[in-house]
């Protein structure tokens, strides 16, 4: 039996054709000839479309055979939560995935296998996608109509890997389409300044603006609105708050919606609701290979115990868990005293957060600490929110366990977020107020997680919207961007989000101090403010681009 069907293009029939000039080796660098498929075969319309499916094909980060795409995750797990203050590596202690642990404790160099990894995921999908926008373009008898909108998909896939190597690597080598070498690839990253990057990104999502269509027949396929949406994103990563402004207009003036309850969100079958903005595709049991249509990046973060794989990895922080507490009032406690038994909480902790003697999913029974892989490590918390119930069909009880719940790239909750974030800073305190409100009824709204009998909630769940005027500012911010981690936590987003607020070396080193206390592991953590807000330049592409201008990144 095969589920997630809806899931678009099926990533399993990726290329047939051997290759067709666009799948690299392991190094990106290396040329890689056409093989069997002569050039007028290529640009026949079902190889082209081959080369399109091709180009979101490595949306999740699986470039290889290799299963390991856990080191270039799309959910960005470790990238943007394990070296923020939302959670630990987890694992077998500091020397299972010891990379990932130097990344945790900002010793990360430019040797540091991850940093490969990503780089290398994310320019695949660049060389792919500029390859697929060539053969397009030479393609004939492709329908006319069609071709404009591939062409405004493969946009907003480069803008996307673009994105995510800007926000990841910061100054970072561009190449489009007019790349026809392996040669053509090694280039300069300091050829355009930020800004211009910037400019380049957002032009591939005005471009797919104008070619993309209001809806798609196929789930997964990026809309019109969708690429408003990574627009407004882009504008956001630069302050650029009238744009970002104006852009969340348009996108909530659409389709989208959040759905009425939190814990629906997470359910893989709700994976392309009316909340879903754009979304990484996933499936299992389609006939690939080892499920590597599944959720392969994140097949480490199986929570363990009796019915999950004992990996253990992405371990909820203490202080994450503490951010959950609430006042008398049903606001943010912000309070970074360890949670007890005693205290409200926001109801989202439960259905992020997985806690000793709170039930675990519809399994039936309570999650318990023994779950947690070297808990005298990383503590007894486990990730709830994206793992898929041991007994449901879209999760495998095989190896390499992985499951079919898409990973949110963009949810309109964001969306709600970033609008609020752009009043704020423009001036309209009581909008951003009523913004963080909606997202905070949702919750209030939501079905919350009970005890095994059912006869109570499983926590002391409190939450109330803010019903006090907004007059200040900074009050202001500080609210929408406490909402907004606590509605996006363990999606990856964390690292990020501090880093562009500009406060990622104040918010991580005092979490650090306090953490020191409680993780042993973290003994030798340290954030340097204007080294480590970016990952290096790998190492490898300096090597291989002697003869260019490659600078690596400061401090480095």
């Amino acid at each position: 039996m095969t589920f997630k069907i809806k899931n678009l293009i099926k990533t399993a029939s990726l290329f047939s054709l051997a290759a067709l000039s666009i799948s690299c080796s392991e190094d990106f660098l290396t040329e890689v000839p056409y093989g069997e498929v002569s050039p007028s075969e290529i640009t026949k319309a079902e190889n082209v479309e081959r080369a399109i499916v091709s180009a979101y094909s490595v949306l999740n980060g699986q470039i290889d055979g290799a299963s390991n795409a856990y080191n270039s995750p799309a959910s960005n797990w470790s990238f943007g939560d394990v070296v923020s203050d939302d959670s630990y590596k987890g694992g077998g202690g500091t020397g299972d995935q010891n990379n990932i642990h130097q990344m945790e404790i900002f010793n990360t160099t430019a040797t540091t296998f991850d940093i490969k990894r990503k780089w290398m995921a994310l320019y695949e999908g660049v060389k792919r996608s500029n390859e697929a926008m060539k053969l397009l373009n030479n393609s004939v008898e492709f329908d006319a109509t069609l071709k404009a909108q591939r062409t405004a998909e493969l946009h907003f896939l480069r803008g996307h890997y673009y994105f995510e190597l800007k926000k990841t690597y910061n100054q970072i080598p561009y190449i489009d389409e007019t790349a026809e070498t392996a040669e053509d690839y090694a280039k300069s990253n300091v050829e355009f300044t930020s800004e211009q990057l910037w400019d380049k990104i957002e032009k591939d999502f005005e471009l797919a603006i104008s070619g993309l269509p209001e809806t798609q027949s196929e789930l997964g396929r990026p809309t019109k609105a969708a690429a408003k949406a990574y627009l407004a994103k882009t504008a956001l990563f630069q302050n650029d708050w009238q744009k970002v402004y104006d852009l969340t207009s348009e996108v909530m003036g659409g389709s989208y919606a959040l759905l009425p309850d939190f814990q629906n969100v997470f359910l893989p079958e709700n994976d392309n609701s009316e909340e879903i903005v754009f979304a990484v595709q996933y499936s299992v049991l389609d006939g690939q290979p080892s499920n590597y249509n599944g959720s392969i990046g994140d097949r480490l973060t199986a929570p363990g115990g009796p019915f999950y794989s004992q990996y253990g990895f992405h371990r909820p922080s203490q202080n994450l868990v503490n951010a959950y507490k609430v006042s008398e009032a049903g606001l943010p406690a912000e309070s970074n005293v360890n949670l007890t038994a005693e205290d409200k909480v926001d109801p989202r902790l439960d259905i992020t957060i997985a806690r000793p003697g709170v039930p675990y999913k519809d399994l039936g029974v309570n999650y318990e600490e023994n779950w947690a892989r070297d808990l005298s490590t990383y503590g007894e918390f486990s990730p709830k929110k994206r793992i898929v119930s041991a007994k449901s069909p879209f999760h495998t009880l095989v190896w390499p366990y992985v499951n079919a719940m898409n990973y949110y790239v963009i949810r309109y909750a964001e969306v709600i977020l970033w609008r609020a974030e752009a009043a704020v800073e423009l001036g309209k305190l009581e909008e951003a107020r009523t913004l963080v409100n909606q997202i905070r009824e949702r919750a209030k709204n939501s079905t919350y997680v009970k005890t095994l009998d059912g006869s109570a909630d499983a926590g002391q769940y409190t939450i109330s919207t803010y019903e006090t005027a907004w007059t200040n500012a900074e009050t202001a911010r500080a609210a929408v961007r406490t909402e907004t981690r606590l509605e996006l936590a363990m999606e990856g987003h964390r690292f990020f989000n501090l880093v562009r607020w500009g406060v990622a070396d104040k918010v991580i080193n005092d979490y650090l101090a306090v953490e020191k206390t409680r993780r042993t592991h973290l003994t030798n953590a340290n954030f340097v403010q204007g080294k480590n807000e970016y990952f290096p330049i790998p190492q490898e592409y300096l090597d291989n681009t002697k003869d260019k201008e490659v600078v690596q990144n400061a401090n480095y």
